[in-house]
């Protein structure tokens, strides 16, 4: 799908979420990418073979009530 220069990481490389977007849709909550990803808005990931990646958000710091 990579058409540019330089050519973006596939899919199957452990940087391919850094592939140009193709097609957003922010008012669905996911983009398609290059390399054929497409991301959600909640860090999950759907590869173009079909496996999906969990979303691996980080918890921030829990407040603490005074």
């Amino acid at each position: 799908m990579c058409s540019h220069q330089p050519s973006c990481p596939t899919a199957d490389r452990p940087d391919h979420h850094t592939a140009m977007i193709v097609s957003a849709h922010p008012e669905q909550g996911w983009s398609l990418l290059c390399n054929g990803t497409v991301v959600f808005d909640d860090t999950g990931e759907l590869l173009p073979d079909g496996r999906v990646v969990s979303p691996h958000r980080t918890l921030g710091p829990l407040a603490v009530a005074a």
